[in-house]
């Protein structure tokens, strides 16, 4: 599971399946707005889109804050 806190891995996995496809927006962006907008309509599967395309900004935000946490302490 090394792969998992490795930065270019994780950046590589937002770029990608974070964040396809990409036309006309990026997929986590319209599905974000639609939730901002009070997620009217939405169903079972749209939440587990969402969480599916989140889950790389997920790992992101949990390494960099190891990394703050890690800093912080030595």
């Amino acid at each position: 599971m090394k792969f998992l806190n490795s930065f270019k891995v994780i950046i590589l996995l937002c770029l990608t399946l974070g964040l396809a496809p990409y036309y006309p927006e990026p997929h986590i962006v319209g599905k974000l707005n639609w939730i901002k907008g009070g997620a009217n309509g939405m169903q079972i599967k749209d939440w587990w889109d969402v969480l599916l395309h989140g889950f790389p900004f997920i790992l992101l935000l949990r390494v960099l804050l190891i990394k703050i946490v890690s800093k912080n302490a030595a």
